[in-house]
């Protein structure tokens, strides 16, 4: 009697298109982000245990450090996922800090608070519009915004610090505590988790994204990308406005120059989180970590003694790295 054995399994015609699914899925490339900061953090815990790196303090730093960069990237997100830039949101930054110091001074808190988010409001609105409307490119119209902002923060305290002597406000804007956590610190919580949920769970967030990846294709199935693109650009500009009172807070004082340079930090901490320069995708928890391993390079290298040249240098070469590991095919 014989028998038969039955022949081996075969992969079906589709096996090599599953098989490139998982590895797709599995692509490490997504998580570039959170694997560098966690290398880059046990690198400096281990080189840099002893000098302190480790304690409670100096964690702490690295987060108020990293906590205004990460709100002002939060917005940056909503703008390069809609496929646009803006470069004024380290002088509007600068402005509304001068601003809110001034009306604090001349009007009260209330008034000083109103004035500040009102600068945001005031240059988002007409880099919005500009955009928008009359289809002028938001690097142009923003790097423009840039320089009449630093202007007239300059032009308005004739270059002098305005110190902010009301209490209550600096301790609700980043100077003090909410019990045991830092103000900074919860104040980045909430900004990054509604701009989180904004972006991903929301019918706004997905016709950002639509109006980012394909203009067109958004116009033909009914978004509104003039709106979303002025929207993008006002939310933007407000939380840059919210950053410089924050700085203003912290530092206990307005001046032109807070925010100054923010504008490249947050674009770096965007695209090291996962969001597409060319628009059509966004991550705003990617872009949190992005703000905290920025934070995070910075303390590691004055930490180990890095003049700033040194710094600059070693700073580049990682954010270099990251990316083009990021998005390597």
């Amino acid at each position: 009697m014989t028998t038969t054995s039955s022949p081996p399994a075969t992969a079906g015609p589709g096996a090599p298109q599953r098989r490139s699914a998982l590895l797709q899925q599995l692509d490490w490339r997504r998580y570039i982000i959170y694997i560098g900061f966690v290398v880059v953090f046990a690198t400096f815990a281990v080189t840099l245990g002893d000098d302190g790196f480790l304690s409670t303090n100096n964690l702490l730093n690295i987060v108020r450090q990293s906590a205004i960069i990460a709100i002002i990237a939060v917005g940056m997100t909503y703008v390069i996922a809609c496929a646009q830039i803006d470069l004024s949101v380290g002088s509007t930054a600068g402005l509304a800090s001068v601003v809110t110091a001034m009306a604090i001074s001349s009007y009260g808190l209330v008034v000083g608070i109103a004035a500040g988010l009102l600068v945001g409001l005031v240059v988002g609105c007409i880099n919005g519009a500009l955009v928008s409307m009359l289809n002028i490119p938001s690097f142009l119209v923003t790097l423009g915004m840039l320089g009449i902002a630093v202007g007239v923060a300059q032009w308005i305290t004739d270059s002098a610090p305005q110190p902010i002597l009301e209490p209550t406000y600096n301790l609700v804007f980043g100077g003090g505590n909410f019990g045991p956590v830092p103000g900074l610190l919860v104040w980045m919580a909430l900004v990054v988790a509604v701009g989180a949920v904004g972006l991903s769970k929301t019918r706004f967030g997905r016709q950002v994204l639509a109006t980012g990846g394909n203009r067109m294709a958004a116009d033909f199935t009914g978004v509104n990308t003039r709106r979303i693109t002025f929207s993008v650009l006002v939310i933007s500009s407000v939380l840059a406005a919210l950053a410089g009172m924050l700085y203003a807070g912290r530092l206990e004082s307005g001046r032109f120059q807070w925010g100054s340079g923010d504008e490249l930090s947050a674009i770096a901490a965007v695209i090291l989180g996962g969001t597409s320069l060319f628009g059509g995708s966004g991550a705003v928890v990617g872009t949190f970590v992005g703000a905290l391993l920025i934070g995070l390079i910075n303390n590691g290298l004055v930490l180990a003694g890095l003049d700033t040249s040194q710094q600059q240098v070693v700073r580049g070469v990682i954010i270099i790295l990251a990316v083009a590991l990021a998005r390597r095919k």
